[in-house]
C-alpha cells in the first residue's frame, strides 16, 4: 500500500460493457451486489483507491471496464461468492427450463447455463426448488446473472438478457390471443390464474 491517503488515486466517470484497449490499467474484483453502484470508492487489485462517479446507478458486468479521466481502463471482474447450483432431477432440458421459470417468477437473479442454474443462497427458494425435484448444492463461484432477472433496477445497463425476462409483463405465455398489451391487468381475465405473483 502506498501513502495513507484518504483521497482516491483514480477517478472513473464512465463505464463500458467491454474493453477498448489491449490491457487494463488495473482491476476491481466485486461480488454481484457490489457491482450495482453509482458513486463509491473502490480498492483495486494493486491497492489503489478508485472513485467511481457515474451519471446514474449502473450494474457493472463481468468483463466491463470503468473509464478513467485520462482514458485508461479499470477492468471489472466478478468475485466468487456463495451460490446455489441448481440442476434438473433428470437429464431433461425442459425440466431445467421449468425450474428457471419458477426462479424468474420470484424475481430472483439467475445465471443460466446449458446444464445448470446459479442463484444466490436463499433457504426459501432452495426449499421450493427441492420440492419441485431439483438437485441443489452450495458452490462458491462468480455470479453473472441474466440482465433482466432482477426487475427494473438492474436492467437498464444491459443490452442482453431481453429473452430471459421470466414473465415480467409479457402476456404471450398465457396463450390468450387478446392479451397483448394487457401487461398490467394482473390476471383479471386469465382463467388459469397464472399471473397472480406479478
Amino acid at each position: 500500500m502506498t501513502a495513507p491517503a484518504q483521497l482516491p488515486n483514480l477517478i472513473a466517470r464512465q463505464y463500458h460493457g467491454h474493453s477498448h484497449q489491449p490491457e487494463p490499467r488495473d482491476r476491481v474484483v466485486l461480488d454481484y451486489e457490489a457491482r450495482f453502484l453509482r458513486r463509491k470508492v473502490l480498492s483495486t487489485e494493486t491497492g489503489a483507491r478508485l472513485l467511481v462517479d457515474l451519471p446514474q446507478t449502473t450494474s457493472l458486468d463481468h468483463g466491463g471496464v470503468l473509464i478513467l479521466e485520462d482514458g485508461g481502463e479499470i477492468a471489472v471482474t466478478a468475485a466468487p461468492e456463495a451460490l446455489l447450483e441448481v440442476t434438473a432431477g433428470n437429464t431433461s432440458g425442459a425440466e431445467l427450463v421449468r425450474l428457471a421459470w419458477h426462479i424468474g417468477n420470484r424475481h430472483t437473479p439467475c445465471q443460466i447455463q446449458p446444464e445448470r442454474l446459479l442463484i444466490q443462497r436463499d433457504h426459501v427458494i432452495r426449499a421450493m426448488l427441492e420440492r419441485l425435484g431439483a438437485n441443489v448444492r452450495e458452490v462458491e463461484e462468480p455470479f453473472t446473472p441474466e440482465g433482466g432477472a432482477y426487475g427494473h433496477g438492474r436492467t437498464h445497463s444491459h443490452d442482453h438478457g431481453h429473452t430471459h425476462d421470466h414473465g415480467h409483463s409479457h402476456a404471450h405465455s398465457h396463450g390468450h390471443e387478446h392479451d397483448h398489451g394487457h401487461s398490467h391487468s394482473h390476471s383479471h381475465d386469465h382463467a388459469g390464474g397464472q399471473s397472480h405473483e406479478h
